[in-house]
């Protein structure tokens, strides 16, 4: 473990106990073996003026929900530290109450919740303490042998067994340290937790947790396997796609499926002692919130993997039901996590956040269990203690604060062609918005800062390109692991050119663009949609379908085929729980497709004006690109979830079409 502290960097911060602490707790988060996702916390003891300028002893501790990795002075909660110490001398504090009393110590309410283990930082009697799961002392400890080698590795340590964390944990360091010098010890080891380092110099608390994990680190290297079997594999992309829908529908809504295809995953998904090994447990407990006890492991067949996953479904009601006491209502029963035999470790959540915390988790946690397998063996905590810490509220409430709210569209993956701008554009946003992962096509190269400032992933694509088109279907697939919604926008409109003047290149281009396109890029999603979560394909039409215009016959025929096309899809695809509809905008002037002097050029010809021409319709209102994406993302919705083939306007009221 290297010893990231820089005395030059930390001269900045004499003085100052919070920066110093904030500085220390950055170096610590940047180690991964050390600090995961929101994991660890730290503290300092400090003085400050209250509202009524009197000085007050104040414990900054860590707030839940803040990273070490990239935490600020606003991310620790200051309690007030003798009132703090105290609740350590009570008999007994449940979890409700001890959240009450800590937020009625903080001095200042619109700071964050304090870490649940605020009252053991407040009874430590040092200045500075760092606390870290180390992945190294975690293997240690994970182990058959592991108090042996735990107490030879650190005599220099208080070592103290599993307890749940917050009050208890709180009560038990205060009975183990009351009544002598703990600073006789460099640290404190909780199995299967972490470490506590602490001291009344910064520099000194960091550098023993860098000292003690170290330890552990050396023994692992001299007494265990760190290099482990890679495999390479390729992936049936169909089969994760099934497996996604699999999971989803166990779990009540759309889920992504992101796959950890490194070789390093694939190595240990090929292993033969696999299902054993994987399904132990969690490298600790904390974990469980995020992986579930377990994650599924399925079978390279993949008619077996949905029946695989049921059984996981089954299996973990049972767990609950074996674990259960009064009160408690049973979670979802779907994995977090699975192990799929020979192609890597998949990840299963509502966000890409929430899966790359997932997939973080898994590979630490499969170098741990095969490192602890070459040292004797791989032994996790009982099912019943890490039952307790899944359904303890604290972990519960923090876990929901993560998630935050469900949207329409949670979790489910879209792609939308021609996103470059208006339309395509605004319909990325608000699809984005709504909680779907959005992939943008688009020939033009500012796609991807486009879309990045809406929340999507821009991708440079030439839609008449079949071999491009299949290319990223695919690559979306492999990274999200399926697809939902697809949006046909992409297309091009030239106007003015009568048919005796056309060029049979505008013609071609237009049909090309329109037409062909849309129909190739619809054929390549659909094995994929077949497996999608309430899927839809939504194209966009015109109004000129109805009622063409002179000088627009490539245009007109284009989009009446489009929404022949679609009308001809919404039959096929009906078996498959696929919907496709078409919205028809008309006189949407906040595209790339009506410039400046074509807005003038029709506006001419009616003898209005640019403003009057972009409110002649019925209803007198202009028609924005943001409506019609607001219109895609409701269509695509479960709320039209028995609505297919239809053709829905959106242009003011036309009389022609009308």
């Amino acid at each position: 473990m290297k010893n990231l502290w820089n005395d030059l960097e930390a001269k900045a911060f004499i003085g100052d106990d919070l920066a110093t602490c904030v500085y220390t707790s950055c170096l610590l988060g940047t180690e991964e073996d050390l600090i995961m996702h929101g994991g660890g916390n730290t503290s300092v003891k400090s003085m400050v003026h209250d509202f009524f300028g009197r000085e007050v002893d104040v414990l900054f501790v860590k707030g839940s929900g803040w990273d070490l990795k990239n935490i600020e002075k606003s991310g620790f909660s200051a309690l007030r530290l003798e009132e703090t110490k105290l609740l350590a001398e009570l008999g007994e504090l449940n979890d409700t109450e001890m959240t009450k009393q800590l937020r009625l110590n903080m001095l200042d309410q619109a700071a964050p919740l304090p870490s649940v283990e605020a009252i053991q930082h407040a009874i430590m009697p040092a200045k500075f303490v760092d606390h870290t799961h180390s992945d190294a002392v975690l293997t240690l400890s994970n182990n058959p042998n592991g108090e042996a080698i735990i107490g030879d590795i650190y005599s220099d340590c208080l070592i103290l067994p599993y307890v749940m964390p917050g009050f208890i944990l709180s009560k038990q360091v205060y009975n183990e340290i009351k009544g002598f010098d703990i600073n006789q010890y460099k640290g404190i080891i909780l199995h299967h937790h972490g470490v506590f380092t602490y001291s009344n110099n910064a520099r000194e608390a960091y550098e023993n947790m860098i000292e003690l994990v170290t330890r552990a680190e050396s023994y692992i290297s001299e007494n265990g396997v760190v290099q482990h079997v890679e495999s390479q594999s390729e992936v049936n992309l169909l089969d994760l796609a099934r497996i996604r829908k699999s999971v989803s529908a166990s779990r009540g809504s759309a889920q992504l499926a992101m796959l950890d295809q490194s070789d390093e995953a694939k190595g240990f998904a090929s292993r033969d002692d696999i299902a054993d090994i994987a399904s132990r447990g969690p490298l600790t407990p904390d974990h469980v919130t995020r992986t579930k006890r377990i994650p599924v492991i399925l079978d390279a067949k993949p008619d077996e993997n949905v029946s695989e996953i049921q059984s996981f479904v089954n299996e973990y009601k049972a767990y609950f039901e074996r674990n259960k006491v009064d009160g408690l209502i049973m979670l979802d029963p779907a994995p977090r996590a699975a192990v799929w035999s020979s192609n890597g470790t998949i990840a299963f959540g509502s966000t890409v956040k929430e899966c790359n915390i997932i997939t973080d988790i898994a590979r630490h946690t499969r170098w741990t269990i095969q490192v602890g397998e070459s040292l004797g063996g791989w032994k996790p905590l009982s099912e019943r203690e890490i039952f307790d810490l899944e359904y303890w509220v604290l972990q519960q409430a923090k876990l929901a604060n993560d998630e935050g709210k469900d949207n329409a569209h949670q979790g489910k993956i879209a792609i939308v062609t021609g996103a470059a701008g208006g339309i395509g554009c605004a319909t990325c946003e608000v699809l984005a918005a709504e909680g779907a992962v959005v992939i943008g096509l688009d020939i033009d190269p500012d796609v991807k800062n486009v879309l990045k400032e809406v929340g999507g992933t821009g991708m440079i694509c030439d839609v008449t390109d079949d071999n491009q088109v299949h290319k990223i279907i695919d690559e979306v697939v492999a990274i999200y692991g399926g697809l939902d919604i697809l949006v046909c926008n992409a297309g091009t409109f030239l106007s003015g050119e009568s048919i005796e003047e056309m060029t049979n290149k505008i013609w071609d281009n237009t049909i090309s663009i329109n037409l062909t396109a849309t129909c190739r890029i619809i054929k390549n999603a659909i094995p994929y949609l077949k497996f999608g979560v309430g899927a839809s394909i939504i194209v966009i039409g015109s109004r000129n379908y109805a009622a063409p215009g002179a000088g627009a016959s490539a245009y007109s025929v284009s989009k009446a085929g489009v929404t022949q096309l679609a009308r001809v899809a919404a039959l096929e695809l009906a078996p498959d729980g696929i919907r496709v509809n078409v919205i028809h905008p008309d006189a949407v002037f906040d595209t790339k497709l009506w410039t400046k002097k074509a807005l003038q050029k029709s506006a001419k010809r009616y003898n209005i004006t640019v403003d009057e021409y972009k409110n002649k319709n019925l209803l007198g209102v202009e028609v924005k690109s943001q409506k019609v994406g607001e219109m895609v993302s409701a269509l695509s919705s479960d709320l039209f979830y028995a609505t297919t083939g239809a053709q829905i306007p959106i242009d003011g009221g036309n009389d022609r079409v009308i």
